[in-house]
C-alpha cells in the first residue's frame, strides 16, 4: 500500500473536499445521525463552487494516497478546528490522526496555547485519543433539525 502524504490544503482542493465532506456525513455518520440530520448537515448535493468560496483564506491539510485526497482538517488563527473529515472508505487507517498531528504541530509553531473543536459523534473518539477533553455536549440546529455534538478543548 502506498504511503499517506499530508500536504497543505488549497482552494483547488474544493472538488475533493466537497466529496469527502458529503461522503463522510452521508455515509460515515450513518450510525450516529438519522437521515434528516445528515441531510440538514451535509446537504443534498456535492457543490464544489460553495467549497471553493469556503476554502479561501482557510489554513489546513489534506491527506492523500497516490494523489487521491482521502481527508482534510482545518485550523483557524484562534486554534479552532472547524472541519475534520475522512472518506468512510479510508476510515480506520490513521488518516484522521495524521491530519490532527499536522494541525497540532502548526498550532504549536504559531504559539497557540489551546485548540478547540465542536466534534461530531463520529469525530469525538479521535479527539479523545489525542488527549482532548469534552467541555459540554450540545445541541446545534441546522435547517430546523437538531444534532448533537461536543465542545472539546486541548491545552497545548
Amino acid at each position: 500500500m502506498t504511503a499517506i502524504r499530508i500536504r497543505p490544503l488549497t482552494v483547488e482542493d474544493a472538488p475533493h473536499v466537497a466529496r469527502i465532506y458529503f461522503c463522510a456525513i452521508h455515509e460515515g455518520s450513518r450510525g450516529h445521525y438519522d437521515y434528516s440530520q445528515r441531510l440538514a448537515w451535509g446537504g443534498l448535493t456535492v457543490d464544489p463552487a460553495v467549497w471553493r468560496r469556503r476554502l479561501k483564506g482557510v489554513d489546513g491539510f489534506v491527506a492523500e494516497r497516490d494523489c487521491e485526497p482521502l481527508g482534510f482538517m482545518t485550523l483557524d488563527d484562534a486554534g479552532y478546528i472547524d472541519l475534520a473529515f475522512v472518506l468512510p472508505s479510508a476510515a480506520g487507517h490513521g488518516i484522521g490522526r495524521r491530519l490532527y498531528e499536522a494541525v497540532e504541530a502548526r498550532a504549536r509553531k504559531q504559539g497557540l496555547c489551546e485548540l478547540t473543536v465542536q466534534a461530531s459523534k463520529v469525530a469525538r473518539p479521535l479527539f479523545e485519543k489525542m488527549g482532548w477533553v469534552t467541555v459540554a455536549e450540545q445541541q446545534v440546529t441546522r435547517q430546523d433539525v437538531k444534532l448533537t455534538n461536543y465542545r472539546m478543548r486541548k491545552p497545548l
